[in-house]
């Protein structure tokens, strides 16, 4: 087993910590079947000998009739409550690594280097952990079984009959061998596969992207039979994974044949005087003990040699992840666990030599910046469109590389996400998410646990209300995606209902009133300023209005970021 084998086998394994204690039952339930089954078999052996040997009447077998039913019945409802528990576990285990991937690819900076492509992330977050299932839901508990009952079972036999309890312990463990050394190949394959399917899942999602491009440029016709290309590959290299796996049982299937055959031969045999090796006459009710036996030793190997292909697609999907999302959390945390964050007033800014560039870095947006806004302090950021107003907002809220000096309350901008300021700051953009949801669900994405009261508070502080009682079905009526049903300020206030929802200590805003009314507007930023007490607020904004009521303003020209004088109130031209 290589290094890296060796690395997948201990995330798997530190995994099942968060399926328990259905783990434990999905464990527990086939070896305690497999204790009944022993019983089951010599009862069952014993009242055939009896009925046959020595013509015993059926009434007088009842009760050990009545008892083999009962132990039959017992065995498939601990087969029913393993294969539930199974499942359970496999699906507790993929919730939690979802959530704790899903978090770390949003701990991340947007434009970070080495971040991965949309579709190559949404493969290994949702396909590459489902491929986690049939490990965690058959092939644990089927490598648990092939590891105890077979030898279970040949100690148990070992004292009745040496010859055949030898041959099931010499024979079993040849299965296993095996089927390791087919497995090397089948986990190179589903590697490879697994490395298929996520590049098909970006190279998708990516030409999806560029659709209107890649028309424009006529290549879409091109493109689509370069993606039938990838599919064929992908379905031929998941054909040589089957081939694999079905060879695996093949191989299996020939030891497991031969091994009964062997004991039926022997049974056979010593029955009819070829063969005497032992001391006492083999009894009828041994005999058929053996015969009903031989195939429940191989069973479990049987049952692991058909989950062992699972095992190959876990350890590909644990390295397909880490390859897009980076090494595995080390502990993946329930949402209600995580300790309450402290609450957090207002949080400072602290920019020096501050400088942006284009994600070409072939030119320089902000050039050696300075901006210092003490905690609590409400700032506006003037300048032309296309000045870096945005830009520098973006930055400050980590959507965006940057060099230079930069700190949120003495925390370096590169580290907060990983600090106390986490959740605590906030950035509405020009052009807000809608996702395709009512309109509450659109408010309460800033807070999923938020009450209908405070969703409805927050719809009313900003002026969502009027237009949204309206309509047939007020908050609960359904939006199209990116706002459609909406105009560009209604879409902006649904958008700005999700800062009352926030906790924030520093509250980014970019254009926030730039499609209303005077007298909207002035409403709306009287109930922003209210908010704002005691928090920290910056506002990019054309307008001088906007500007005047904040104490203290910003002006970007030419790459620079100057202090420049508050405007006077009441001005509403553009800065």
């Amino acid at each position: 087993m290589t290094t890296k084998d060796r690395l997948h086998a201990k995330a798997l394994s530190a995994l099942t910590h968060h399926g328990r204690p259905w783990i434990g039952l999905t464990i527990a339930a086939p070896l305690i079947s497999g204790i009944l089954l022993i019983c089951q078999t010599w009862l069952f052996a014993d009242i055939l000998g009896q009925a046959i040997e020595y013509n015993r009447p059926l009434v007088a077998l009842a009760p050990a009739i009545g008892l083999v039913l009962a132990l039959l019945i017992i065995r498939a409802t601990l087969g029913a409550l393993g294969e539930r528990a199974g499942v359970s576990a496999a699906e507790a285990i993929k919730l939690q690594l979802r959530q704790a991937l899903f978090a770390q690819l949003l701990a991340r900076p947007p434009r970070a280097a080495g971040q991965p492509a949309s579709g190559s992330a949404a493969s290994a977050i949702i396909d590459q952990t489902e491929a986690l299932d049939g490990y965690f839901a058959r092939y644990l508990p089927a490598m648990i079984q092939a590891s105890v009952l077979p030898l279970a079972f040949g100690a148990v036999i070992l004292p009745l009959d040496w010859l055949a309890g030898l041959l099931f312990l010499v024979t079993a463990p040849l299965i296993p061998l095996f089927m390791a050394l087919v497995g090397w190949g089948a986990q190179i394959a589903t590697t490879r596969q697994a490395r298929a399917l996520s590049q098909l899942n970006g190279r998708f999602a990516d030409r999806l992207r560029g659709l209107l491009t890649l028309k424009l440029f006529g290549r879409a016709e091109a493109e689509t039979a370069s993606i039938v290309a990838a599919s064929d590959e992908l379905r031929r290299r998941t054909l040589r994974v089957l081939r694999i796996a079905f060879l695996s049982s093949a191989v299996l299937e020939f030891f497991a044949a031969l091994g009964v055959a062997g004991i039926a031969l022997y049974v056979g045999l010593t029955y009819i005087g070829y063969l005497q090796l032992r001391p006492e006459p083999l009894s009828l009710q041994l005999g058929l003990f053996l015969l009903l036996m031989a195939p429940e030793v191989y069973n479990p190997l049987r049952q692991l040699a058909a989950c062992y292909h699972d095992r190959s697609s876990a350890k590909a999907a644990i390295g397909e992840i880490e390859a897009q999302l980076g090494v595995l959390p080390t502990t993946i945390a329930r949402p209600s666990d995580a300790p309450p964050l402290p609450y957090i007033a207002a949080i400072a800014v602290a920019l020096s030599d501050f400088t942006i560039r284009t994600p070409d870095r072939s030119r320089a947006i902000l050039v050696n910046a300075a901006l210092h806004v003490a905690a609590g302090e409400h700032v506006a950021i003037l300048g032309p469109s296309g000045s870096g107003k945005s830009t520098l907002l973006e930055t400050i809220a980590r959507l965006r590389p940057h060099e230079g000096s930069a700190h949120l309350d003495h925390i370096e901008l590169t580290e907060w996400a990983e600090s106390d300021l986490r959740g605590r700051v906030i950035l509405l953009s020009q052009k807000p998410r809608i996702i395709h949801a009512s309109m509450a669900d659109n408010i309460a994405l800033a807070r999923p646990g938020a009450t209908p009261a405070e969703i409805v508070r927050a719809a009313e502080l900003a002026h969502v209300l009027p237009f949204a009682d309206a309509l047939p079905d007020g908050l609960d009526t359904m939006l199209g995606e990116d706002g459609v049903g909406l105009s560009g300020g209604q879409a902006q206030r649904v958008a700005l209902a999700r800062i009352f929802l926030r906790d924030a200590g520093l509250i980014l805003l970019d254009e926030p009133t730039a499609h209303l009314d005077g007298e909207l507007e002035q409403a709306v930023l009287n109930n922003l300023l209210r908010y704002a007490q005691g928090r920290t607020l910056i506002v990019a904004t054309h307008s001088l209005a906007v500007a005047a009521h904040l104490g203290k303003a910003y002006r970007i020209a030419g790459g620079r970021l100057l202090a420049t004088p508050v405007p006077a109130a009441g001005k509403r031209s553009a800065a």
